[in-house]
């Protein structure tokens, strides 16, 4: 039987509560709204869409540890789960694409798909089970053993919040600022960088399970409900050509079409200009049987 996990509840209930805080005036700094912008790029771009997903999950292309172990981390700092379950769910749900269990289909239901699988789930989505029958490689890793160890993951993005107050707080009591004026500066820094940044790359990824399976168009004839989508290709930084993703898992650029822009590609590309990728994997050539044909006027006669 799904069971609600009192513990995520009360986590999206806290991060969403101080996001919201944004709207007040007191919250604002410009430097809060760079700090945000630059963490969906480093935590949402490079370390889920990159690290979680394309690296850790489908190995769409290798680099040096040290470098996919700084990716990872940087994924954990999204808050969404550590990297070992996050892998996992993700390979069910490649497994089980819009049947009965997927993680998180539609099919059970919109607001399901977008958030409902993340605070009730049931005994076969316990991190244990799920882990063990779909990331056993990532737990051979010392690192990711380690983080998933007691919870330990969950406590890197609280410790980036700390440190984003000490550092705003720090920063205007070191020029002469009042203590008043280092207390708005460091919360803003939170509340901007923090919150608000986990809060958007939650839903930036949620809304590919949700809104990727039901509105948008198909350029391949996949067994699932996959689309792809013009808004959330932008929005969650190449992750929108879903249906080109589940047509070819295991490649690292999701964009095929001309304007499906992908930046998480763009930004492998630079790792490979960089020397930080290596075997990078591409669109399959075999990916024409499975391509949808273009309606002729005839067909549509």
């Amino acid at each position: 039987m799904p069971k609600l996990k009192a513990e995520t509840l009360a986590g999206f209930i806290l991060c969403h509560s101080l996001a919201l805080l944004a709207m007040a005036p007191w919250f604002f700094s410009w430097t809060g709204v760079f700090l945000l912008l630059l963490g969906i790029l480093l935590t949402g771009v490079l370390g889920l869409n990159v690290g979680f997903h394309r690296l850790l999950t489908h190995r769409g292309f290798k680099c040096p540890l040290w470098f996919e172990h700084t990716l990872a981390l940087l994924g954990t700092c999204a808050l969404q789960f550590s990297p070992a379950y996050w892998v996992a769910v993700h390979r069910r749900h490649h497994h089980f694409s819009d049947e009965e269990n997927d993680p998180h289909s539609p099919n059970k239901g919109f607001l399901w798909a977008h958030l409902g699988w993340v605070i009730v789930r049931g005994g076969d989505m316990r991190a244990k089970i799920v882990i063990d029958r779909y990331a056993r490689d990532l737990m051979r890793d010392p690192l990711y053993a380690a983080l998933e160890r007691n919870y330990n993951w969950i406590w890197l993005p609280f410790a980036v919040w700390l440190g984003l107050f000490l550092l705003g707080y720090g920063a205007v009591a070191l020029t002469g600022g009042s203590a008043y004026r280092a207390l708005q500066f460091g919360s803003s820094l939170v509340v901007w960088g923090g919150a608000l940044r986990i809060v958007v790359v939650w839903h930036n990824t949620w809304i590919v399970n949700s809104v990727g399976h039901i509105w948008g168009y198909r350029n391949y004839e996949t067994p699932d409900d996959s689309r792809n989508s013009l808004l959330i290709g932008i929005i969650a930084g190449g992750e929108g050509w879903h249906n080109n993703h589940h047509a070819d898992p295991n490649s690292a650029k999701h964009g095929h079409m001309p304007g499906e822009f992908d930046l998480a590609w763009q930004m492998i590309r630079l790792l490979r200009w960089l020397g930080l990728a290596s075997d990078v994997s591409l669109p399959s050539p075999n990916l024409a049987s499975k391509q949808r044909l273009p309606v002729t006027a005839h067909q549509q006669d």
